[in-house]
């Protein structure tokens, strides 16, 4: 059996061990915003509007456990995903008609909103990607649609597939007032509890919530119009900037960015990689290196 749901040999395990993560993550929640009945869904369902953070928080720990998870670990979580989803209603504002949350086109607007997020900020950011790797890291993601209840043949598995599905899905779209507060919240949040420790420097955090607004798409920030526009060479650099920032914090230490829950699910990712043969003297994030790997995994190239 598989030691974890995405091997270190994935596409997916590159883009997700990236500390570019969280501006992705923060992006793909202002951008699916962006879809009503979506933003409808998750404001009458959830805390959000007084916990975002800890939102992220669960989405980030949903996608650790997708990707550095026994595959036993996520076939429970989103078991119990799908089942909560299952009963949720929301009462779409343009008709007064209530409607159920599971629906597949709200899936997949999540669903696409966010891994195309993660895997458009890590790019920018400077994560080296092929072509090739940006289009196995979207078809890698058709399984984790597939957890939350989506057939994987209905989930773009490219980069052409998924440009083709933003242009088609683009006049659904638009700012919504809970959209707004949504983006006014994620760049001036509450903190959880686990995180509280931070509220000293607080004040720090609106660059990064502004960082990830400026990543959006052109057309995304005409919608909202809540900042000012910045030259985008200088949001490059800064996102650059932030990756290499991030990723060189020791691996320890930024576990405790996750719940408690997630951070023993990473430690029994280690022990078991480990006892498979992998070097995991510098963690999950050093088997980016396939030097790193069992010799019997190894690409010819880094034997």
């Amino acid at each position: 059996m598989a030691v974890t749901v995405q091997p270190p040999e994935s596409v997916t395990w590159l883009v997700h061990i990236d500390r570019a993560m969280w501006v992705g993550g923060v992006r793909g929640l202002m951008l699916q915003a962006l879809h009503p009945r979506a933003m409808w869904g998750v404001w009458q369902n959830s805390a959000f509007r007084d916990d975002p953070i800890g939102r992220l928080q669960r989405t980030a720990d949903f996608v650790g456990v997708a990707t550095f998870g026994a595959p036993r670990d996520i076939e429970r979580l989103s078991a119990r995903v799908r089942k909560i989803h299952a009963r949720l209603r929301f009462v779409n504002r343009d008709t007064g008609e209530t409607e159920r949350l599971d629906q597949p086109d709200l899936l997949r607007w999540v669903h696409c909103a966010e891994v195309y997020s993660y895997l458009e900020v890590a790019r920018r950011a400077g994560l080296r990607l092929t072509d090739e790797m940006a289009d196995r890291y979207l078809d890698e993601q058709r399984r984790t649609a597939a957890y939350v209840g989506l057939p994987e043949e209905q989930v773009p598995g490219g980069v052409a597939e998924m440009a083709a599905y933003f242009e088609r899905v683009r006049p659904e779209l638009r700012a919504t007032e809970e959209a707004v507060e949504t983006v006014r919240w994620l760049l001036w949040p509450k903190l959880p509890e686990n995180l509280r420790f931070l509220n000293a420097g607080k004040p720090a955090y609106f660059p990064f919530g502004a960082l990830c607004y400026y990543t959006l798409p052109d057309w995304a920030r005409r919608m909202y119009g809540l900042l000012p526009e910045v030259p985008q060479p200088a949001v490059t650099a800064a996102l650059r900037s932030f990756r290499l920032a991030m990723n060189s914090v020791p691996e320890t230490l930024h576990d405790y960015s996750f719940m408690k829950p997630t951070r023993d699910m990473l430690d029994r990712a280690r022990q078991g990689l480990a006892a498979e043969g992998y070097d995991m003297s510098r963690g999950l994030i050093g088997l980016r290196d396939p030097r790193r790997w069992p010799s019997r995994r190894r690409p010819a190239t880094a034997a």
